[in-house]
């Protein structure tokens, strides 16, 4: 069991790094494919891709703090220093959530009557990918990739807790 657990927390850090290193080459290439979308000018795009990839690299440093932890310690509960510091990343990622919006706005009002739509769009999904992320890491679990967690689906019929938000729960003990 221990052993799977491994396995499990190893492919969950190396598969949130590996996305970093893949969007930033998927948008490098999107921009070149399509240059009158004009990604790369858009304050919109830097900031929700930013968002996106500072919450992999979150998501990636947990991971790997529960696999070190489980190798170390044999146990896979993660340690305390962890989360107080998931927990003030949180409280930035509210911010990135709250100002993002705003950027979009001034984006609108910076290229308007030039505006590129199918951009500010595609910078638009980033963004609401990005706030699946941010759900799906601190609040509820959205990502359903594993035999265990799609027999949790059928079994309880509701999505599961996250895992950092369990962790948080520790704190208020």
């Amino acid at each position: 069991m221990r052993k799977r657990i491994e396995k499990r927390f190893a492919y969950l850090y190396t598969g949130e790094l590996a996305a970093v290193i893949c969007f930033i080459i998927v948008s490098w290439l999107w921009n070149e494919a399509y240059p009158q979308y004009r990604i790369y000018s858009l304050a919109s795009f830097w900031l929700s891709f930013i968002f996106l990839e500072f919450l992999l690299v979150q998501g990636s440093m947990y991971w790997f703090s529960k696999w070190k932890q489980l190798k170390k310690e044999n146990t896979p509960v993660t340690p305390i220093k962890v989360v107080l510091r998931m927990k003030k990343l949180q409280k930035m990622n509210i911010v990135l959530i709250i100002v993002t919006p705003f950027v979009f706005v001034l984006d609108i009002f910076r290229w308007y009557p030039l505006l590129p739509a199918e951009g500010l769009t595609l910078s638009a999904f980033v963004f609401i990918f990005a706030i699946l992320e941010y759900i799906n890491y601190f609040h509820i679990q959205l990502s359903y990739d594993n035999q265990s967690d799609i027999q949790y689906l059928f079994r309880h019929k509701k999505l599961k807790r996250a895992s950092l938000s369990k962790d948080f729960e520790r704190l208020k003990k």
